[in-house]
């Protein structure tokens, strides 16, 4: 009985003196966590998109908590997450206007023609690196949807040949524009309603040779605005939101009827 009791005493007491050296060693080296960098992340949507620039939601909420990063940095969470963690970090969020993809491209296919039959993989960035041009323009989308794969909202869908965004279901993070191998998809406020809904920046003759609702750089949208909101990028027109008044004038007039007002 003896050796019984000894050989429990006697791992009674390792287990003591390992427990012991536990709670010295978590005690030593315990990373300290920031409250600030907890609660800002409670506040962030999760969606670990990058569309703020860092690399997921505990990247952002370090650098918010360090004061790199704006209180109002994340774009899907808007307006409401911003005020959540401008409240935690004592700061004013601002104003921050939400904003939705917007696809630079009507070309479908019943205003321009495919070149060919593209029979590589179904995807945009695969589809360029092939060298082959899908369809007559060269600018435009090419419809295989690789911006829609990645839209975590199903935001967007392809429809007769383009892209095309549910604006209520945007969420802004960004994914499809990153995507898209032709840079046609862009973030824009929803305050801008008027947009030229064309990349090509080829010469007027050119551009209807390969489209039919391709902006040809006519000109009579500038003509028509009396605010001078109306831009060249080269024969490309350009809407200048901060001198737009809305007043629809350039998209009465423009014979494309590139120059559009998202539904």
């Amino acid at each position: 009985m003896d050796i019984i009791w000894i050989t429990t005493l006697v791992i009674a007491v390792i287990g003591i003196v390992v427990a012991a050296g536990l709670v010295f060693t978590g005690k030593k080296f315990a990373v300290k966590v920031d409250e600030k960098v907890v609660a800002v992340r409670e506040k962030l949507p999760g969606n670990n998109c990058g569309a703020c620039g860092y690399a997921g939601c505990d990247a952002l909420a370090n650098a918010i908590a360090k004061g790199e990063a704006e209180v109002n940095a994340c774009p899907v969470g808007g307006a409401p997450v911003a005020e959540a963690i401008g409240y935690i970090m004592g700061k004013t969020a601002g104003t921050m206007e939400r904003k939705t993809a917007f696809v630079a491209c009507k070309g479908t296919c019943n205003v321009t023609k495919n070149q060919g039959n593209y029979i590589g993989i179904k995807d945009c960035r695969a589809a360029v690196l092939s060298g082959m041009n899908v369809t007559d323009c060269t600018y435009g989308c090419l419809g295989f949807g690789s911006c829609a794969e990645v839209c975590p909202e199903q935001a967007i869908s392809v429809q007769n040949g383009v892209a095309v965004v549910n604006r209520s279901r945007c969420v802004s993070c960004g994914l499809c524009a990153k995507v898209c191998p032709r840079g046609l998809i862009s973030l824009i406020p929803e305050s801008r309603i008027i947009r030229v809904q064309c990349s090509n920046r080829d010469k007027g003759p050119q551009v209807k040779k390969v489209c039919a609702a391709g902006c040809i750089g006519c000109g009579l949208c500038a003509k028509q605005c009396e605010s001078d909101a109306i831009e060249f990028d080269g024969t490309l027109a350009r809407v200048n939101p901060e001198k737009c008044t809305l007043c629809g004038k350039c998209v009465a007039k423009c014979p494309a009827k590139v120059i559009t007002t998202p539904v």
